[in-house]
């Protein structure tokens, strides 16, 4: 009786921990953000279909507990967890990940550690994986629901710019799911608002999304959402992006990728750095843009095409391509239009685009049959190999047998190499190529190619076309000035393209001297070099001066040159020539030769205190033709340039380069290609002037900055990139003052103006920041000292717009801060920002000192 009993109680207790964990499972079914997944332990139901569980099958849940998921082997709760358990895939059976509803941090956002990349790298990444055939599947209709979510960047958590996921493998895709980056945007999530995340800081800094140098990329119903350098799937070969959504501000899309039907939003002018070989394509798409002014597309090189694609805004009033096309550049277009009304791309650069109506070339892009239109996405990607992503396939055939035609081996671009070329007539010819290719850069030979010249460059050159379809250009220019010709190639079918070349007359020997040079002294402070050239040709001789320590001409340093072939044959002397001797170098040349050999001469005294008639105590540079050769000696009247990287950067694994010069005259980019003066040619360039005398009272140093960047950030990022004026400084030791121009974390729109204090090279802080968004082209500033303050304005001569309250972003600086004087003279420029599009043209510069 009592074992039967005992029986009978091992039985009930084994019933109620089945029942028991029959009621767990059954809790685990219904998923509480999205009913219509239905969960099973081993197997998932979504909206009515059955997906079996297993090595190439995963279910990603974030509500799960870690008991939860811990009880079947393909079920998890963490992404990385998931990741750290996947298996190549193949194309017919991907390596899928199932994603529920929920908020998946790549990264933790909650450690306070600094990422930094890995050895080698420059990139830190959350998550870094190879994986061939991976698909993240997201459960929900609204990709908004489904979140894969960091919220670092360039110096807001991270040293480089943090970057959600390094993937390698040909076949990812991505379905209904959010990949966002939200340093500076604010992580809304109105399924479980617990999950709500601010954004670390409102400045917008680089924080990307994801690498990936796979082919055969495929995103659907997916939001890339950042701002800065978004990065979605960057490196990647074949990308198609169907209905998707993307955030960003420059630099930030996919520049080798088909958009189709997918809608952007545009914070900044250039959402493209650059687009990549046949570049990117937007079929159907459109674009909300929130910028002032005109809305560009690229800011660098590269091709783009939109058809039936629809720009809105309230403030934008032009839409270009870049801000300065190449000549040879071509862009396409069908229907684009700008609040509903149809726009001509470009139109004050109309050479760059190509309207594609009523041409062959738009069938590359989009077909019709039966009185229905679609987009030929399988011509744009299908490769070698057929990928055919949106299944149309047969459409296309269908289409192309109905008008016995091939419209899935369509070229989209075609291009000629070389350009840029310099002939000379009556020795140079160039062979050009035309090459046409396909999307995703696949070579297409057969094409037949038109070549031509416009009227006005006839006679100029000679094309001779090749039986191969090659054309030989020979140059036939008998004027006497070199023109730039420009040769253009184009399809039956509606492509184009140019070459550029530079063509000069047949060139002839150097001019012979007449009177070899001799300089004078007019006894106004000037001295000029006289010569006399055998030639009936307006003078374009190279002419250097130099500063020597004897008549002999020893030890030369150079000092000003001539530029844009105008010689500078006078020579203002100012304090700083006194005690040497002159020398003028002058290399013969017109505009139908190359220079000749040089001829030099010294003046035969040393210069005196009373050749020299400027005022010394106000020095106006003349900066259009300093010598900007690296010239690192620190002397009284010299200007010493060089690269420097202060102790202040160097967290950031960058060196000083002097294989070049440092600086050069003539014109910036960007914001600063309408203006010429000094510019950094190299990360680091520093400008230091020691003026002549012992000792000296207050001090006046105005210029006008004219920055590459447009938008008030000044410099390309906030890791240490500042541009400081030294002022009362002894520039051999770096000691005294400064105003610093600094990006920083605070605003992606705006500079902070701090006061800093040198020691022996050490510069530290003496003012607190004041946030500006005057720095911008043009911006006037000027830093002074009266008795013991340090004093510093700047405003913009033009009316920039600028979103931000006066009180917490200036338009104008006015700022001092109390010093200890001391007997100083010296200025210096120290640049440490990247150069080309993060540089700062400076001109109009005037340095005055008071006894």
């Amino acid at each position: 009786m009592k074992q039967r009993i005992e029986n009978l109680l091992k039985t009930m207790l084994f019933c109620w921990a089945v029942a028991g964990f029959a009621a767990s499972l059954q809790a685990q079914t219904v998923n509480a953000l999205n009913p219509e997944i239905d969960f099973g332990g081993n197997s998932l139901n979504y909206k009515g279909e059955k997906v079996a569980l297993g090595p190439k099958a995963f279910y990603l849940d974030g509500s799960l507990t870690d008991e939860q998921a811990a009880r079947y082997p393909y079920v998890f709760n963490t992404l990385q967890d998931a990741v750290d358990n996947l298996t190549d895939g193949t194309e017919t059976e991907p390596m899928t990940i199932y994603i529920a509803p929920w908020v998946y941090w790549v990264d933790d956002p909650d450690d306070p550690a600094v990422r930094v990349p890995k050895e080698g790298s420059s990139t830190p990444f959350g998550m870094e994986f190879s994986c061939e055939w991976l698909k993240f599947y997201g459960l929900s209709n609204a990709p908004d629901n489904v979140v894969l979510a960091a919220n670092r960047g360039q110096t807001m958590g991270s040293k480089g710019n943090f970057t959600l996921f390094n993937i390698k493998g040909n076949g990812l895709t991505a379905e209904n799911i959010t990949f966002g980056n939200y340093c500076n945007i604010d992580l809304d999530y109105p399924l479980n608002p617990k999950l709500n995340r601010p954004k670390r800081g409102s400045a917008i800094v680089q924080a990307q999304l994801i690498f990936s140098d796979g082919d055969k990329v495929l995103a659907r119903n997916c939001n890339f959402i950042s701002r800065l350098n978004t990065g979605p799937f960057w490196g990647s070969k074949r990308t198609l992006f169907d209905g998707c959504h993307f955030e960003s501000t420059d630099d930030a899309l996919n520049g080798s990728a088909v958009y189709l039907n997918c809608t952007l939003d545009f914070y900044s002018s250039k959402p493209f750095g650059h687009t990549v070989g046949t570049g990117a394509v937007f079929l159907n798409s459109d674009m909300h843009v929130l910028t002032r002014g005109s809305q560009y597309l690229v800011k660098g090189t590269g091709p783009v095409a939109l058809v039936d694609s629809r720009f809105d805004g309230e403030l934008v009033d032009y839409l270009g391509w870049r801000d300065l096309p190449a000549t040879e550049a071509r862009y396409y277009q069908y229907q684009v239009k700008l609040n509903g009304d149809s726009v001509f791309m470009d139109k004050n650069n109309s050479f760059a685009t190509v309207d594609m109506t009523g041409k062959e070339v738009l069938k590359a892009y989009r077909l019709n049959l039966d009185g229905e239109s679609f987009y030929n996405t399988y011509n744009l990607l299908r490769g070698n190999d057929g990928w055919d992503p949106m299944g149309i396939k047969d459409l296309v055939e269908k289409a192309a047998a109905k008008d016995g035609k091939n419209y899935s081996m369509l070229p989209t671009m075609l291009q000629v190499k070389p350009t840029r070329q310099k002939l000379e007539t009556g020795k140079d010819s160039l062979l050009l190529i035309a090459t046409a290719y396909r999307f995703g850069d696949f070579e297409l030979d057969g094409q037949a190619i038109s070549w031509s010249l416009a009227p006005e460059f006839k006679g100029l050159v000679k094309l001779e076309v090749q039986k191969d379809g090659t054309c030989l250009v020979i140059p036939t220019n008998e004027k006497d000035e070199t023109v730039e010709v420009i040769v253009n190639a184009s399809t039956d079918a509606g492509l184009e393209s140019a070459a550029v070349i530079s063509v000069a007359p047949s060139f002839l020997p150097a001019p012979a001297f007449i009177q070899k040079p001799t300089i004078s002294n007019d006894g106004n402070g000037t001295l000029t070099v006289n010569y006399k050239l055998d030639m009936p040709y307006e003078d374009q001789s190279l002419i250097s001066w130099y500063r020597c320590s004897d008549a002999k001409g020893s030890n030369p340093i150079p000092i000003a040159v001539s530029r844009f072939n105008k010689p500078m044959k006078s020579f203002q002397l100012s304090a700083g020539d006194i005690g040497w001797y002159l020398m003028a170098s002058v290399s013969p040349k017109h505009l139908r030769c190359h220079p000749g050999g040089p001829e030099t001469t010294v003046y035969a005294k040393a210069i005196t205190a009373k050749d020299v008639k400027q005022d010394s105590k106000i020095v106006i540079p003349n900066l259009g033709n300093m010598a900007t050769a690296y010239q690192p000696q620190v002397l009284p009247g010299f200007w010493a340039l060089d690269s420097y990287a202060p102790a202040d950067t160097h967290e950031w694994y960058w060196e000083a380069d002097n294989s070049r010069d440092p600086w050069y005259y003539g014109p910036g980019i960007n914001g600063a290609a309408q203006d010429s003066g000094l510019v950094q040619n190299t990360k680091g360039a520093r400008l230091r002037y020691e003026p002549v005398g012992d000792s000296f009272g207050d001090m006046k140093i105005s210029f006008t900055a004219v920055p590459s960047k447009t938008a008030g950030q000044g410099f390309s990022s906030a890791r240490a990139q500042y541009m400081d004026i030294g002022i009362k400084m002894d520039v051999k030791t770096m000691t005294g003052y400064a105003l610093r121009l600094v990006r920083t974390t605070k605003y992606g729109d705006a500079i902070d103006f701090v006061f800093m204090k040198y020691e022996n090279g050490v510069a530290t802080p003496i003012s607190e920041g004041v946030s500006a968004s005057c720095y911008r082209p043009n911006c006037q500033i000027t830093v002074a000292t009266k008795g013991n303050k340090l004093i510093a304005h700047a405003e913009n001569l033009f009316d920039y717009f600028s979103e931000h309250e006066e009180s917490e972003v200036k338009r104008v600086v006015d700022i001092d801060t109390t010093i200890q004087p001391n007997s100083f003279g010296g200025l210096s420029f120290q640049h440490t920002g990247t150069v080309g599009s993060g540089a700062t043209l400076i001109k109009d510069l005037k340095i005055e000192w008071e006894e």
